[in-house]
C-alpha cells in the first residue's frame, strides 16, 4: 500500500546476470507509531552489531517487487526457508560488508539461501533474485516482524 511513499531510490543492488533492484531510503529508527524499529529494539541484533564493531544505522528497504525493510528484518530467516524459488540470499555470505555499503554493489547470487547459514544477526535477507518471484506470498506470511512486502505492480 503506497510503497514507496515517503521513500526515494538511494541506489541499486545489482545481480551479475544483468538484473537489479532498488534500495529505498531513508531508513528509519522508528515505526509510524513512534516505537523503535525491530532491529533497534532487538537486544540480540544490537549486540551483533557491537560485536562486529559496526555502527548500527537506519538502512531502508531492499527490493522493488519483493521489498525487505532492513530496519525491521531481524535475520530470522523464515523468508529464506519458505521461498520455493530462492528469491532471497543472506547478503553477507557472499560479500561480508556492512549493509550500509551494499548500494552500488554487484552480487553473483551465490550467497547462502539456507536459513541457518547467516553470518550473524547483522546479516539481511536480500531479494537478489526478486525477478524469479512467483508471487506465492510465503515470505510475507512467515516473516515475524512483517518486514516483507511483495507487490507485482512495482514491476
Amino acid at each position: 500500500e503506497n510503497f514507496p511513499e515517503g521513500l526515494e531510490s538511494i541506489g541499486k543492488i545489482s545481480h551479475s546476470d544483468g538484473n537489479f533492484h532498488f534500495m529505498w531510503g531513508p531508513g528509519k529508527k522508528t515505526n509510524t507509531d513512534g516505537s523503535q524499529k525491530e532491529v533497534f529494539a532487538d537486544s540480540d541484533v544490537v549486540a551483533a552489531y557491537a560485536a562486529r564493531g559496526e555502527e548500527q544505522v537506519p538502512l531502508g528497504v531492499s527490493g522493488t517487487m519483493v521489498a525487505v525493510d532492513w530496519d525491521s528484518c531481524v535475520a530470522d530467516g523464515a523468508c529464506i526457508e519458505a521461498c520455493p524459488v530462492q528469491v532471497f540470499q543472506w547478503y553477507r555470505t557472499e560479500k561480508d560488508i556492512p549493509a550500509k555499503d551494499v548500494v552500488g554493489q554487484t552480487f553473483d547470487g551465490i550467497g547462502s539461501d539456507i536459513k541457518d547459514e547467516r553470518k550473524d544477526l547483522t546479516d539481511k535477507a536480500d531479494p537478489i533474485r526478486e525477478h524469479d518471484c512467483i508471487w506465492c506470498m510465503a515470505c510475507v506470511s512467515v516473516c515475524p516482524p512483517q518486514a516483507i512486502k511483495v507487490d507485482q505492480s512495482n514491476v
